[in-house]
């Protein structure tokens, strides 16, 4: 997922620095300078992980796959009992069994566990998968609201606090909570990730 972040980050910044390239139609005068009074050019940083974590959407997110988690892991739970009551069985009854009866009964068992671990692997892929699309459309949305509020600001780069490895950031530079706030206007509950 870092990986993930870092390539999306990557495109936003080559979307932004694209935008102000002299390849493109010239670009209206911006309204404000576009240095800040202290002479150096506007950069600015956002905590994508503070984003999805605090936005609506982000937070829909997160609750819609802990609800699929809930019923994953009861279904896990199911599988566990099921697993105890035939090893109990197992010890119990085992020295009444004969050797063919009690060579079943632990191939049974090792089959049920083998299939539980495989179940248990197979809903991990899943949530992955899921947790990937659902953060991935909200990404995509707000690097449209990252793009539009970079450019209202005339900030001529916006990093990813994370991913760039920022060392010291001010307080003024970090846009991470306005975009929250933006994103949350512009993508009320109809954006937000549908339940199942």
């Amino acid at each position: 997922m870092r990986v993930w972040l870092s390539v999306v980050v990557v495109a936003i910044v080559l979307a932004l620095s694209a935008a102000s390239t002299p390849a493109q139609a010239p670009a209206p005068a911006p309204a404000a300078p576009a240095v800040a009074p202290n002479g150096l050019q506007r950069i600015a940083y956002i905590d994508v992980q503070r984003v999805l974590a605090r936005s609506a959407a982000g937070v829909a997110a997160r609750e819609q796959l802990e609800r699929e988690k809930g019923t994953m892991q009861k279904e896990m739970d199911g599988k566990r009992v099921e697993l105890e009551k035939l090893r109990d069985e197992m010890e119990k009854k085992g020295a009444l069994l004969t050797p063919e009866a009690r060579r079943e009964k632990q191939e049974q068992f090792e089959r049920k566990r083998r299939d539980a671990a495989r179940l248990a692997d197979d809903f991990q892929k899943e949530l992955e998968k899921k947790e990937s699309g659902l953060l991935q459309k909200v990404l995509q949305d707000v690097s449209g609201v990252i793009e539009r509020v970079a450019k209202e600001k005339n900030y001529y780069l916006v990093v990813e606090k994370r991913g760039a490895g920022i060392l010291y950031g001010s307080t003024e530079a970090d846009l991470t909570d306005e975009i929250i706030r933006q994103y949350d206007r512009e993508a009320p509950k109809a954006a937000a990730p549908k339940k199942p």
